[in-house]
């Protein structure tokens, strides 16, 4: 059974955790608090990958101290050596009594044996306290290490009659200023942002963070089953792109890659992109989470392949009529039974705008 004083310290590490929103990927977010006799005597968290993790910087930070003490982590700690020595094996030279633990690592490689590591070194682990906080705050990286794909985060801006676009395509701006910059806070904390070919098309967005602060710049993807992005795009020219398509015409294939974009040949038996092999070629680079900014089609494309697992749509208080542009092309219901259900986790008022942030339940789940 947890204590309150239990609850305070985790939840600390979680916060900690979270400093690390836009820069640790592809590695989880990790927070470590090292507690003596009720008292904080050293805290850490994984800033970015290559570097130290939360458990040996709060570690270094408690010094002696973190003999007899109880660490309070945000994710089991690590068994294996990679870029950086065990965590659990840290602990244990440290002498630390007891390891609290919010959740178990689903890397393969670790899954239980960090744990177990520290059981067999006579430490007390208990595990489980705050899971529910720690596995939303890694959602890409739990989503990657058991499913083999990325958390998928598909971003809308509509009119408050569901509409993305005029006929003619015409889209900027539906929403406020205030909007457009929460929809920058969700880009920062993406390894990867995904679009359409239609929409650089249309809108050539440059796809990169500018109105938040972060240390990196995620990798731009473009669904281009002909290849038929012009040199010209603006994405093209500044940071890393991939370009996923079904076409092999090696003529520009090459003039792409002259660009500096990589190019992934990804055909499907109807002559599109494979988006189920697209989202395992993209966990394969290391890609937690996966921002979609696309058109109607691709929306509706991984939406009908079940390939989203999150929604945050912005609502604008105007109206943009019948013939303005959706914000899904999905064939024709032939009953509710069959309709997507949606769970709405948060809604409130952004700007002008309201926000709404979901997750996608089901497929025919209609009751």
């Amino acid at each position: 059974m947890f204590s309150a004083a239990d609850h305070e310290f985790m939840a600390h590490a979680l916060r900690l955790a979270e400093r690390g929103l836009y820069t640790t990927t592809p590695n989880p977010r990790v927070g470590c608090v090292i507690v003596k006799d009720g008292m904080v005597v050293g805290e850490g968290w994984h800033v970015r990958a290559g570097e130290a993790h939360a458990e040996p910087l709060a570690l270094s930070a408690a010094g002696e101290a973190a003999r007899g003490a109880t660490a309070y982590v945000s994710l089991e700690p690590c068994s294996h050596q990679g870029r950086t020595p065990p965590c659990a094996e840290a602990l244990v030279a440290a002498g630390v009594t007891r390891v609290v633990a919010a959740m178990r690592d689903p890397n393969p490689l670790v899954a239980g044996q960090g744990l177990a590591m520290l059981q067999a070194a006579g430490i007390s682990t208990e595990c489980g306290l705050l899971e529910s906080e720690a596995r939303a705050l890694n959602l890409g990286f739990v989503s990657r290490m058991t499913r083999g794909r990325p958390w998928v985060r598909l971003k809308l801006a509509a009119s408050l009659d569901g509409k993305t676009a005029l006929a003619n395509g015409a889209s900027q701006w539906i929403t406020s200023a205030a909007a457009r910059l929460d929809g920058h806070s969700w880009r920062a904390r993406a390894c990867a942002i995904l679009t359409g070919s239609g929409t650089v098309r249309d809108d050539d967005p440059q796809l990169n963070v500018r109105e938040v602060d972060t240390p990196r710049q995620p990798l731009k993807v473009v669904v281009d089953s002909q290849l038929e992005l012009p040199s010209t795009a603006r994405l093209l020219h500044g940071g890393k792109v991939l370009v996923a398509t079904a076409s092999d015409n090696l003529d520009k294939v090459q003039a792409l890659r002259l660009l500096g974009a990589e190019v992934a040949v990804l055909p499907d038996a109807r002559g599109k992109v494979d988006l189920a092999a697209l989202m395992a070629n993209l966990a394969q680079r290391g890609v937690n989470e996966l921002h979609v900014e696309g058109g109607a089609g691709l929306n509706g494309a991984l939406l009908a392949a079940g390939l989203v697992d999150e929604l945050v749509i912005y609502l604008a208080p105007c109206l943009l009529g019948s013939q303005a542009r959706g914000m899904f092309d999905l064939p024709a219901l032939e009953s509710l039974q069959e309709r997507h259900v949606l769970v709405i986790g948060d809604l409130r008022q952004i700007g002008a705008d309201w926000r709404v942030v979901a997750r996608v339940e089901a497929s025919g789940a209609g009751a």
